[in-house]
């Protein structure tokens, strides 16, 4: 722990350092857009985290790119995972530098913003400066309506969720979580698909607690639902109940309520029956779980999980043949009519701030294109899993022919992006603040406590001090 405050209070104390004038970045303001792009030769640096496949598809988009405006290069590298990101540019920040574009998250945009390092993109979304291109065609800098209007409103609205009502990053590639289910079991036992979560009454048989309960009774070693992502459940369940999280304005964190105390101690009464696990405490991602076929290890019926990660939810071929059948659908609601909610996650990209104008301005070029673009945005969500952002993909031949395969088998990673299209309207994000990361990391410490740790004084007990704690938690690091 005391390593870890150590770590904390040097990118504090640099961060804070750059805030105040330590970088270069931080006295450039809002960019001015009317400049326009005048051809200069310029040379970006691109933060992601795609493998070779996804590297592949980037660069024959460059290459497009480069058709249209030759002078500027795109240097693009691999920085491990997400969290890779966050932490390298974090500390080049501290010694005034970063690339010009990186994948993010909201957290991670909040973050740089403690050194003032994101370029705010409202004056280029909405500049009508023309620009010329090498192939004598000219577009205007900024977005045009039906460009705006094309992007699925959850994903765009993302880059203004900071408080303050500017855009600071691009949708780029979206994932969301879905209900992976062992669709030949469910058959089988003539099981309903689980709409919802907790029971109604007796006679409730599509509640995800009746569902675990049947399951449960026709395999007694099994654990019939896994949960990768406890922190993701938390958060979901605060959004489909209505119940405060956290805040980007005003008091931050909100989460230690009655509300999500109740749902944290009826998940720990699944537990204890064995209905449910996660990811921490399972030891592993909870689809090997779900597609386990060794009968000497108990199996899982159910796994929630991440959209993009279908074909890791698919089971080995025994002889030639998948041994059963995966269905995806949406993941339970709390009150789908009025609240239907489900997490918003996957990349988007921001800019960062430069001295040279035409730096800035060559990167928004080149987000603007790939975030746009119909034709990548289909190859990129085909090669990895991913959502496009647009609308307009969905009638792409190739996209649309990729969907119309859409199975339980082979084509896996298509059936979960048609879920993903069919529930756009109820995605949503948690506000985004230099703290955010800390909340969705402790939240998710939390129900993993609260569902497995002893209550020797008695639940009520456990569960006051625990969620005192994480908030308390929370402010330290924030």
């Amino acid at each position: 722990m005391k390593k870890l405050f150590l770590a904390f209070l040097v990118l504090f104390v640099g961060l804070t350092a750059v805030g105040c004038g330590g970088s270069s970045n931080n006295n450039v303001g809002d960019v001015d857009a009317e400049e326009g792009y005048d051809g200069s030769e310029v040379t970006l640096t691109f933060y992601h985290t795609m493998g070779q496949n996804l590297r592949d598809v980037l660069d024959l988009y460059i290459a497009e790119f480069n058709k249209l405006y030759p002078n500027i290069t795109i240097e693009h590298e691999q920085v491990g995972g997400y969290d890779d990101v966050r932490s390298t540019i974090s500390t080049e920040l501290t010694a005034g530098e970063s690339p010009n574009i990186a994948y993010c998250y909201p957290d991670h945009v909040a973050m740089y913003n403690s050194a003032n390092a994101v370029q705010t993109l409202d004056n280029l979304i909405a500049s009508e400066v023309e620009v010329e291109r090498e192939d004598g065609t000219t577009e205007i800098l900024g977005l045009t309506q039906a460009q705006k209007d094309d992007f699925i409103k959850g994903y765009y609205d993302e880059g203004a969720e900071f408080g303050d009502g500017l855009m600071y990053s691009m949708p780029f590639s979206k994932s969301t979580e879905v209900l992976y289910y062992n669709k030949t079991f469910f058959d089988t036992n003539n099981i309903p698909l689980p709409t919802h979560w907790f029971s109604k009454d007796a006679n409730d048989t599509t509640s995800m607690e009746a569902v675990c309960k049947k399951i449960k009774e026709l395999d007694p070693t099994s654990i019939p639902l896994g949960y990768d992502s406890e922190s993701n459940l938390f958060i979901t369940m605060c959004e489909q109940l209505g119940s405060p999280y956290t805040s980007a304005t005003g008091e931050n964190f909100l989460f230690d309520n009655a509300t999500n105390k109740d749902f944290c101690k009826k998940f720990r009464t699944w537990y204890e029956k064995g209905w449910m696990t996660t990811q921490e405490l399972y030891g592993s991602y909870t689809s090997g779980l779900f597609v386990n076929q060794d009968n000497s290890k108990p199996k899982s019926y159910m796994s929630i999980g991440s959209s993009a990660g279908a074909t890791h939810q698919r089971p080995e071929k025994v002889d030639g043949k998948y041994p059963f059948e995966v269905g995806i659908t949406s993941i339970p609601q709390t009150d789908a009519e009025n609240r239907p909610a489900v997490i918003s996650q996957g990349p988007s990209v921001c800019i960062f701030k430069k001295e040279d104008t035409q730096e800035v301005i060559a990167s928004w070029l080149f987000v603007k294109f790939l975030t746009t673009s119909v034709e990548f945005q289909a190859e990129f969500s085909m090669a990895s899993g991913y959502v496009p952002v647009l609308k307009s993909v969905q009638t792409n031949p190739a996209y649309a022919d990729f969907l119309a395969k859409a199975d339980g088998g082979a084509q896996i990673a298509a059936l979960s992006a048609k879920v993903c299209v069919e529930q756009e309207a109820y995605y949503f994000t948690s506000p985004a603040f230099a703290g955010s990361s800390k909340a969705r990391e402790e939240v998710g410490l939390l129900l993993t406590k609260l569902l497995s740790n002893a209550a020797e004084g008695g639940l009520d007990k456990l569960v006051d001090e625990s969620f005192a704690t994480a908030v308390d938690n929370c402010k330290f690091f924030s």
